[in-house]
């Protein structure tokens, strides 16, 4: 009777261990409420500066944390330097000349090491900025669930291949969103985000000077300052009407054909996602509620958990 209570015993302590090692491999939104309670304060306080001294950074670390969950899952790996062993994502196609704010998070993860050393990932991080970014500049707020670890390395070519580029066609759009899980209708709430930001001449030059479907005093005003050689660094807003404001008026520019790149303006050309584009336009509340969504989803691929991968001290290196 004793050794079958034991052995009773043990397989409970067996399952005990099984689940609590589960459990502490699932994201959580209370992750940090003990191990550093002013992670998430610390964040927000960071972004809130950065975005107040210059509105587009908000753009720029919600493409960050795309940028980064689109390549091998939400890992901060689009953070990391070139090494001898491996070379990152920094430099990759949609990365060079383009992503920037590693200086805001770098700030903001010194500030964390300082609070509560090697507690908070990098990943995470940059999840929550993503989130407090758009918040600062108006749009909505989520729930981020926590607990993501830090990959120990990076791959510029899964970059190359795996970031959607801004001349797909719809179908091509739809199929790198499905890649990842996503429906026609999260990537079309998702590219809402381009409601924000500003891009490169080299980005949208082609629409301006060979496409058919783009406003045409839209596209001569666009020419001005993207000459049909040069200036290929010179920026202009993704959303013409308000380009520091979280909300629809991209879908209402895509309505009267001024959607910035190739890719915008697919959303709405006679073509299946025509008829979210007009939702999104006419209900901002609904445009809220499903990028939101659709942000907490993001924020959920492939993330490391558990013990897997590491807590980096500093964002651009492994420990």
């Amino acid at each position: 009777m004793a050794r079958e209570s034991s052995s009773v015993r043990s397989a409970f302590l067996l399952l005990l261990c099984f689940l609590l090692e589960t459990a502490s491999a699932q994201l959580s939104s209370t992750f940090y409420s003990t191990s550093c309670p002013s992670a998430l304060s610390t964040i927000k306080s960071g972004v809130s500066s950065a975005v107040k001294s210059e509105a587009r950074m908000g753009a720029s670390l919600l493409r960050l944390h795309f940028h980064d969950c689109f390549v091998n899952g939400c890992d901060a790996s689009v953070l990391l330097d070139d090494t001898a062993n491996f070379t990152g994502e920094k430099n990759a196609g949609p990365n060079a000349n383009s992503l920037r704010g590693f200086n805001v998070i770098d700030t903001i993860k010194s500030q964390l090491e300082s609070a509560c050393p090697g507690i908070v990932s990098c990943a995470d991080l940059l999840t929550v900025a993503a989130r407090d970014s758009v918040v600062a500049l108006g749009g909505p707020s989520w729930t981020v669930p926590l607990g993501r670890r830090d990959s120990t390395t990076a791959s510029q070519s899964a970059a190359n291949s795996n970031i959607p580029a801004f001349t797909l066609s719809l179908s091509g759009l739809i199929t790198a969103f499905s890649n990842k899980g996503f429906t026609a209708k999260e990537m079309v709430a998702l590219s809402g985000s381009h409601t924000i930001g500003q891009a490169r001449c080299t980005t949208f030059r082609t629409r301006l000077y060979n496409e058919n479907n783009i406003n045409a005093t839209f596209a001569t005003s666009l020419k001005a300052n993207c000459p049909s050689s040069g200036g290929d660094n010179n920026l202009s807003p993704l959303d013409t009407t308000s380009p520091t404001s979280f909300d629809n008026a991209y879908f209402k520019n895509l309505q009267i054909q001024k959607g910035l790149l190739h890719s915008d303006q697919q959303l709405f050309s006679g073509g299946s996602t025509d008829a979210q584009v007009n939702a999104y336009s006419s209900n901002s509340a609904t445009f809220m509620t499903d990028f939101a969504n659709a942000m907490v989803k993001m924020g959920n691929l492939s993330p490391l958990t558990g013990s897997s991968g590491q807590i980096r001290k500093s964002c651009g290196k492994v420990n």
